[in-house]
């Protein structure tokens, strides 16, 4: 999103973000040259003016002549705007929504962007534990907030689908990853988080089909979603004892205690 559409969301109309942004390239200057300037109708510059020294964007420095807030100051005033207008929301919210409402059910996420955002968020606000099925491809994203979480203390029980490298204390690598990418059409993401919220689905191996994934609070849905990543480190200790016939490391059986244990 870029300064215009970012603007436009805090509530700036089209004709003020062309003025104001004009304005920081070139002020003090009168309603004449910043008409011409920023695209604005001659007609309509003044008005717009007006409006905008009303809510304290601009101001007219003498005669016919204005400047813009300093953009130091206008990110004070947005940011003190914002910060009221959640609060405001908040409280209302918390006082009149029955309590529990809302949260048994399975919500849809579309579209990379915003499914990742929701990850993130779910990453940062872990304060006990997260189980992570990802992909390198996502988990090139994410895995940096994830280490920021196993630093802070969060224990981290990571099944890769890939070959990533290893980077969290407890990790292994699902070893019939591309099958089941194969199988299910995508590359997965599940995250659950201090078993009260699972997010779960996978990003389409087509570019041209938006990814959909579930986010919940469900008990019954979020449990299942941990056990099944809990279960993909049985299943590649199985797959390296009983298919590669090999034995587990000291290290690797230390973990299977502590995954048994993990219920």
């Amino acid at each position: 999103m870029g300064v215009f559409e970012s603007l436009k969301s805090l509530g700036f109309t089209k004709y003020e973000i062309n003025c104001y942004l004009a304005l920081l390239n070139d002020n003090p200057t009168n309603g004449s040259t910043l008409s011409r300037n920023c695209a604005v109708p001659r007609s309509k510059i003044y008005d717009v003016l007006r409006k905008m020294a009303g809510k304290g964007l601009v101001v007219e420095i003498q005669e016919g002549l204005f400047a813009p807030l300093p953009p130091r100051e206008l990110l004070k005033r947005l940011k003190s705007g914002f910060q009221e207008n959640i609060k405001t929301v908040e409280d209302h919210l918390a006082n009149n929504t029955a309590k529990g409402a809302g949260y048994d059910y399975v919500w849809t996420i579309k579209g990379k962007d915003h499914i990742l955002i929701k990850a993130r968020q779910m990453i940062k606000s872990a304060q006990k534990e997260l189980y992570i099925r990802l992909t390198p491809v996502e988990g090139e994203v994410l895995d940096p907030e994830l280490e920021q979480a196993e630093q802070r203390g969060v224990a981290l029980r990571y099944v890769s689908l890939g070959r990533p490298g290893k980077r969290f204390a407890i990790q292994v690598e699902h070893p019939e990853s591309e099958r089941l990418i194969k199988v299910l059409g995508g590359r997965i993401i599940d995250i659950i988080a201090d078993r009260k919220e699972a997010l779960v689905g996978n990003f389409p191996l087509s570019s041209h089909v938006d990814p959909l994934v579930n986010w919940t609070r469900n008990y019954w849905f979020v449990s299942t979603s941990r056990d099944s990543v809990r279960h993909d480190f049985y299943h590649y200790y199985l797959y390296k004892l009983y298919d590669c016939n090999e034995f587990l490391t000291p290290e690797e059986q230390a973990v299977y205690q502590l995954i048994k244990a993990d219920d």
